[in-house]
């Protein structure tokens, strides 16, 4: 028997591919319709949003700009992936640099940002993905992308160690962050540690490990995460049919994407306004179904 159409909100573990949680996830789930939203590294930990079922159409839509994260930045190296899984490019010591010189190359790092990607990334080079380019023995160098750092904030400091907390955009690279936070301080930096304490309305009180997940398989209904995850509007039973059915609404006059829902509280569309009408962008169930 399949999982009931939802998202399921997991705590990925280290050392796991998003790929390889989304495998895991279509044999819990009994269905191989599993999607995600959003990828996060092998060596990272934390949220990672799953669709099942009906509700892998929801993925693309889901307001997921938003990320919050928990780093530690080790100073005094620089690696090839910016990360601790790259090979160890240069060494310095890092023992001189002050507190205050530290808090002013964070804050330089905050803010709206034109930011170099790391070279070892997901991104696409001339139809090939940058980190196979770079696994090959290439050189790739990667365009700025306008990115937003509104927290970047230094917890603690433990000898060359830096934990830190981090909210941004998408595509915004924390090891980026590091790299670059590295580069300022003149000691070089790289990322030991990431997880991933919330993306969008997500976050860690919500999330299942995998090994819970076996145990009790917790779906957010398709409904559930509609609701979550925008604005409502409420829709007549004349209008959840034609809806359903492919036709345009009077628009709601606001902008942005809307879940409608029909009387009996289930969720019909996703539903934008455009060219002076309120239509479907994804359609979930006919009404009458």
């Amino acid at each position: 028997m399949s999982a009931p159409d939802g998202l399921l909100v997991v705590d990925k573990p280290s050392g796991w591919t998003s790929h390889d949680v989304v495998g895991r996830a279509r044999r819990l789930a009994g269905t191989r319709k599993v999607g995600h939203a959003g990828t996060l590294d092998p060596m990272a930990t934390g949220v990672l949003v799953l669709g099942v079922g009906r509700a892998t159409r929801l993925l693309g839509h889901l307001a997921l700009t938003d990320k919050a994260y928990d780093a530690t930045i080790r100073l005094g190296a620089s690696t090839v992936t910016d990360d601790a899984e790259g090979e160890v490019l240069v060494r310095r010591d890092a023992s001189g640099v002050l507190d205050d010189t530290l808090a002013a190359a964070v804050a330089a790092l905050t803010g709206d940002l034109q930011q170099v990607p790391s070279s070892v990334s997901a991104i696409k080079v001339d139809g090939q993905r940058s980190y196979a380019r770079v696994r090959a023995g290439e050189s790739v160098e990667l365009r700025a992308r306008s990115v937003t750092v509104s927290r970047f904030e230094v917890l603690a400091r433990r000898g060359d160690d830096l934990d830190v907390a981090v909210e941004c955009t998408t595509g915004t690279y924390v090891r980026a962050l590091a790299r670059d936070l590295g580069a300022a301080l003149g000691v070089g930096a790289h990322l030991t540690a990431l997880r991933r304490t919330r993306v969008g309305p997500f976050d860690l009180t919500q999330a299942r490990t995998l090994d819970q997940l076996a145990e009790q398989l917790v779906v957010l209904a398709l409904d559930a995460a509609v609701a979550a995850s925008f604005p409502r509007r409420d829709l007549s039973a004349e209008e959840a049919v034609a809806l359903s059915y492919g036709q345009k609404l009077v628009p709601a006059g606001q902008p942005g994407t809307f879940g409608a829902f029909a009387p009996d509280g289930r969720c019909i569309a996703l539903v934008e306004d455009a060219g002076g009408v309120a239509r479907a962008s994804v359609v979930f169930a006919p009404a009458g179904s």
